[in-house]
């Protein structure tokens, strides 16, 4: 897997991505002790909002910025994104109010939102052999989950020798590292084959991803992904210390199992994906994480727990890491900014959901219940997702242009059949390709 670390601009950017993570973990740890430093008793109540305003800015934003991303240099864009991401982060340590965080963290989220699609998109035209770009998922995936891990402890360990306001220099020093980083390469930059509207180029990706069989799928499994995790990050905490009445400690082991799940999947993926298709692992992936909850109404203890937040890590990995291939097998290089910012916003919708129903469940009805109702959402999920991407989903197409003349580029070669032109090849909807050809 860290073969394609020989590749000097990934290994740049993938560089770039761990240590912005790792700085986005220490403002994480800050804000929580800035919150409750303004807001005391209150503090829950001013990250739940923070967290709302985080989803919002994911899922209203990174659309209209792929929009953007669309005319602009990637290097340029990612390295701004930085800055701004930098900028607010030296401005958290001096608010003193909480409508200021709010504005802040609005700002420091939409960045985010707006970085993290143009970053990915930037991958497979870095990477363009399958095996590697699989790989690099894989390698994304455990940086993800390193960074759960690594982040609090090395927040707790400055924090015995500095105050929590100096955490957010971490942040300011990661955010620069990253933009020098990604400063240090030549990106590419696929240019647009035609000019758009502002409407056009932020609704395009939504647009590809619901005329795509296997991305309507895609967008099942995400529901289900949100479920299972919206359970493990919610309740963990509440299960530990309430139910359980265990420690902090505890809590952090809980959270560590299900990174560990997620990133024993991530190691194990490039040679499964070797030998079987996206959609046979992905749907694995999620009647993994059907069972995982399921079980989960049985638990009754601490060891019981954490085997289950092992397995339900293990299903969340085999079942979200590849989407990354399908976005890029679903695009023209062109649009791949705006559909992966379309699978950044919806993803990120599906969580604005699940976590208040798990939470909500959780406190109202008990934890049994909400194990059991998020199991069923994942299992009608997993079942949607089975009749929405066909199983038989070959690359190339045969199918039939009806619209274009004749001496049109993209029909050159083409067989003449009545009422247009008859060819086959790699099909994925753009501008020649507005609909998804019925079978047969």
């Amino acid at each position: 897997m860290l073969n394609i670390l020989t590749n000097t601009t990934y290994r740049h950017l993938f560089l770039a991505q761990v240590i912005a993570l790792v700085g986005t973990g220490l403002a994480t740890v800050a804000l929580g002790l800035l919150a409750f430093d303004i807001a005391g008793a209150d503090a829950g109540a001013v990250l739940g909002t923070a967290l709302a305003i985080k989803m919002i800015a994911y899922v209203g934003v990174a659309p209209i910025a792929a929009a953007f991303a669309e005319r602009l240099p990637r290097r340029t864009m990612l390295v701004s994104l930085d800055l701004i991401r930098a900028a607010v982060a030296l401005a958290l340590p001096f608010v003193t109010q909480i409508w200021e965080v709010y504005l802040l963290i609005f700002i420091l989220q939409s960045a985010s939102a707006a970085f993290t699609p143009t970053f990915q998109a930037t991958i497979p035209d870095v990477l363009t052999e399958e095996k590697d770009y699989t790989r690099a998922l894989s390698l994304s995936r455990l940086a993800y989950d390193l960074e759960s891990v690594v982040s609090p402890m090395l927040a707790a360990a400055l924090l015995t020798v500095i105050s929590f306001h100096s955490l957010f220099a971490g942040t300011v020093v990661g955010f620069l590292a990253s933009a020098a980083l990604v400063v240090s390469v030549s990106l590419p930059t696929p240019k647009a084959t035609e000019r758009r509207s502002i409407y056009d180029r932020t609704t395009r990706g939504l647009r590809i991803y619901l005329a795509t069989p296997r991305l309507r799928g895609l967008l099942s499994l995400n529901v289900a992904v949100a479920a299972a995790s919206a359970m493990v990050i919610v309740n963990t905490v509440v299960l530990v210390q309430a139910e359980f009445a265990l420690t902090q400690r505890a809590t952090a082991l809980a959270l560590a199992a299900f990174g560990g799940g997620s990133m024993l999947a991530a190691l194990l993926l490039p040679r499964l994906l070797d030998k079987v298709a996206d959609r046979k692992a992905m749907l694995a992936g999620t009647t993994v994480l059907v069972f995982g909850l399921t079980l989960g109404v049985f638990a009754r203890s601490y060891t019981l727990l954490l085997p289950i937040w092992v397995v339900l890590g293990i299903g969340y990995s085999l079942a979200q890491t590849p989407s990354g291939r399908l976005l890029r097998r679903s695009s023209q290089p062109e649009d791949r900014p705006a559909l992966f910012a379309a699978q950044f916003a919806l993803s990120h919708a599906c969580w604005l959901v699940t976590y208040p129903i798990a939470g909500w469940l959780g406190a109202k009805v008990g934890l049994t219940f909400t194990f059991a109702s998020l199991a069923i959402i994942a299992a009608v999920a997993l079942v949607a997702a089975t009749r929405l991407w066909p199983a038989n989903d070959p690359d190339e197409i045969e199918h039939i242009h009806d619209s274009l003349d004749p001496d049109h580029p993209h029909v050159v070669g083409a067989e003449p059949v009545t009422g247009g032109h008859r060819h086959a090849h790699a099909f994925v909807i753009d501008s020649h390709h507005v609909e998804w050809p019925r079978v047969g």
